[in-house]
């Protein structure tokens, strides 16, 4: 008993002096909280967002805080965000990728190779599999949507919630997409809606008692609905799923490992796209008829072209994703004294094992110098005066280079960014064809975002917004 007292102790003290040990020179600034080891954990769980802004305005672009014994320097300056990116010797991002798919997936794949695996997603989302993945997913889309109208006469009006409509057909649309089975479609959006909406709480190790309870069962029932021997046999013997299998089984993983694995890659290929389609439907929805009919032909189709309805269309689709992309990007500094250079040509020292976090949504997205009003949905932020599409932003005096990163940035950005662009652009144009969609209430504002969700993927609203629907005759 006394050995265990002295051993709490001797470990208190170890982190109050690292806690207290940090005072070198040319090092970004520092704020460590009331909390010993605790730090700001507590309010950069709860906002991001909000504890985050209120640090830039304190301290400026860069800073350091401590977050549950890590020290995270955090920059907020776009222009140099490609020192720490295209910097893959000095900033890492196995390790917190890692522990991430440790935490909230139970996964530990026995290699890491990420120029190997962005190349196999290449050979899906570009290309020939490109087109493969959005005829399949229109098809879905499609066949979904009419399929619920079997049963019901086409004046018979429906009310439901628009996220809800969003993320019910976008979820079985890319699980059949991608896995290519229709008999636990329905069994599988259950389990991983309910596992969806704790992940942010079981990522920050915050569950308690029937949440907790609830993640892990629903995580288990995806884990035997995904297990490789149940999807074998699907009925495209190229698919997704099937390669991606094949791909681990090379790497030597095993049938359990696999489809944890399945459960990872089912997330992040279906996350992307529900909130910005609930935007999406929203403001197509909120504008003249006219309007949305053109915006719906012009969202459907990919030949270049430079008239209204088409620059309109992207515009609508940018702010959109300015909105809602709110992905932490983190790396882990790799050698002590590493120099990082912000605007202004000030220069600061950072320390080996610390975390640089770039939060592309703080700024650019939602910089009030960079875009006026960022709160605000316009849907004409995009457009020049004469309605061609806006590329040129500035903050400080200076053009930008990255004014809105909902991808990431570039060639290290998301291999699915087509697909998924490609994916919100058939939905809006498959629902607007086949349905005429109306508000229920037109005067209600939309719902706020979920402040939890800062840090993974896209928000999601609190609430929902009625609306009402009904299928088209013809």
């Amino acid at each position: 008993m006394l050995f265990t007292i002295l051993l709490l102790l001797i470990t208190i003290l170890a982190l109050l002096l690292r806690y207290s040990g940090r005072s070198r020179d040319n090092e970004p600034p520092l704020d460590k909280g009331l909390i010993p080891w605790l730090g700001h954990a507590l309010e950069f769980g709860k906002d991001a967002a909000k504890f985050l802004a209120r640090m830039k305005n304190k301290h400026g672009d860069i800073f350091t805080v401590c977050v549950a014994g890590q020290y995270i320097t955090v920059l907020l300056d776009p222009n140099s965000y490609d020192d720490v990116l295209y910097d893959t010797d000095s900033f890492d991002s196995r390790r917190s990728k890692g522990l991430l798919m440790e935490k909230v997936f139970s996964l530990v794949l026995p290699s890491d190779n990420p120029e190997k695996e962005r190349k196999w997603m290449e050979g899906h989302f570009q290309g020939v599999g490109l087109d493969k993945l959005q005829s399949s997913m229109d098809s879905h889309l499609r066949d979904l949507l009419l399929a619920d109208q079997r049963g019901c006469g086409t004046a018979q009006w429906r009310e439901e919630g628009l996220f809800d409509l969003c993320y019910g057909l976008l979820f079985r649309a890319g699980y059949l997409t991608m896995f290519t089975r229709d008999e636990n479609a329905d069994a599988v959006y259950k389990q991983f809606r309910n596992f969806d909406k704790l992940l942010p709480k079981l990522a920050r190790s915050s569950l308690k008692g029937e949440d907790k309870k609830s993640v892990t069962s629903s995580q288990e029932s995806l884990w035997q609905l995904l297990a490789p021997a149940l999807l074998e046999g699907g009925r495209d013997a190229g698919c997704w799923q099937e390669s991606y299998q094949r791909y681990l089984g090379e790497a030597g993983v095993d049938a359990e490992t696999q489809r944890k694995a399945l459960l990872m890659h089912l997330w992040t290929t279906q996350v992307r796209l529900e909130p910005s389609c609930f935007l999406s439907g929203h403001s197509v929805t909120s504008l003249s008829l006219a309007l949305s009919r053109s915006l719906a032909l012009s969202l459907f189709t990919h030949r270049p072209s430079h008239n209204v309805a088409q620059t309109t269309a992207h515009s609508v689709l940018r702010e959109t994703l300015r909105l809602t992309a709110a992905a932490f990007i983190s790396r882990e500094v790799m050698a002590d004294g590493k120099k990082l250079g912000v605007s202004g040509g000030l220069e600061y020292c950072l320390r080996k094992g610390d975390k640089v976090l770039l939060f592309p949504f703080l700024c650019p997205q939602m910089d009030p110098e960079i875009h006026q009003q960022p709160e605000s949905f316009r849907y004409k932020r995009f457009l020049n005066d004469d309605m061609s599409e806006k590329r040129i932003f500035y903050k400080g005096g200076s053009r930008l280079k990255h004014y809105n990163m909902p991808w990431g940035a570039e060639r290290k950005g998301c291999v699915g960014k087509q697909f998924a662009i490609s994916t919100v652009k058939m939905f809006v144009f498959t629902v607007l064809r086949h349905l005429e969609l109306e508000m229920c209430e037109p005067s209600d504002p939309l719902p706020q975002f979920n402040p939890q969700r800062y840090g993974f993927g896209m928000l999601q609203p609190i609430g929902d917004l009625q609306v009402r629907y009904r299928f088209k005759r013809n």
